[in-house]
């Protein structure tokens, strides 16, 4: 039987990580909230960015564009989007296993990997990929100046002719214990249809609208890569206020099983102690 010290002492170290792991909680919620609002206050910037350009392909009679070119998949940018720390539960490694079922996908095309996040970074730095750019802590606080460097970049590999594709892995944020991993195509950009007459807006435009299409492209492009990194960070912290709460949990269950033992082993002592004294005493 163990001794009463060695579990007192594992009831403090458990009440200890107990202490940390509820403190990590509270301040993932917090950040959470602030990244809940950003997501929230993107969206119809998004939604809006996708009316117009609904409303100018119905007056633009082809769609020309250097970023709606189509020209196969023998080149492929792949943009990994995963956290800077762990402590997440399985956040980051379901966004790396996505990553590496479509490399393991597109085995025979030249695959290159551009990634945003320590723990990625970390991963695939080991094994034998295609590195072509990556980038550390831009995930903390989102900035659309972050984002649109990262699809002015994207958008000059593709339009090079360096690439043939730029896709997305990342956690799309459902809610606090629901985030989903999603693999998307950026570039080319999907095709755009028009509204329908019913419910389109009418907009008049005071340049040609095919130079508005031209120019709005590109914003389009730079508006998606941001909504990818506000949806990752939301759903990282998601992720990690969950496993942080599962582990507070877990400690405080280790804690009371521990209690309950140590008190067992006390008295186990002192009945031992009882039966010693009565045994010498009728001798």
């Amino acid at each position: 039987m163990a001794n009463i010290r060695d579990i007192r002492r594992r009831i403090r170290s458990a009440r200890n990580i107990q202490q940390i792991t509820r403190a990590m909680k509270f301040v993932s919620a917090a950040r959470l909230r602030k990244a809940q609002e950003r997501v929230i206050a993107a969206r119809p910037y998004a939604r809006r960015m996708t009316e117009v350009l609904e409303s100018l392909a119905a007056r633009v009679p082809e769609h020309s564009h250097p970023l709606l070119a189509r020209r196969g998949d023998e080149t492929i940018e792949l943009v990994v989007i995963t956290a800077d720390r762990g402590l997440c539960g399985a956040y980051n490694t379901n966004i790396i296993r996505q990553a590496l079922e479509f490399l393991n996908a597109h085995s025979g095309r030249k695959v290159e990997l551009n990634i945003l996040g320590k723990r990625a970074r970390d991963f695939f730095r080991r094994r034998p990929y295609a590195v072509r750019h990556e980038a550390v802590g831009v995930l903390q606080q989102p900035t659309f100046a972050d984002a649109a460097a990262i699809a002015r970049d994207l958008i000059e590999e593709f339009t090079s002719g360096r690439k043939d594709q730029v896709w997305l892995v990342y956690n799309e944020f459902k809610s606090v214990v629901s985030q989903q991993v999603v693999v998307e195509p950026l570039l080319p950009i999907p095709r755009i249809e028009s509204a329908d007459e019913a419910g389109r807006l009418e907009y008049i435009y005071d340049e040609a609208p095919e130079r508005i299409f031209s120019r709005l492209l590109p914003r389009h492009v730079e508006a998606q890569v941001y909504r990818a990194m506000l949806e990752a960070a939301a759903s990282e912290q998601g992720a990690r206020m969950a496993a942080m709460e599962a582990a507070t949990n877990n400690a405080a269950e280790m804690i009371e099983g521990l209690t309950l033992y140590a008190n067992k082993v006390r008295q186990a002592g002192i009945t031992n102690e009882l039966i010693e004294v009565v045994s010498g005493a009728s001798r």
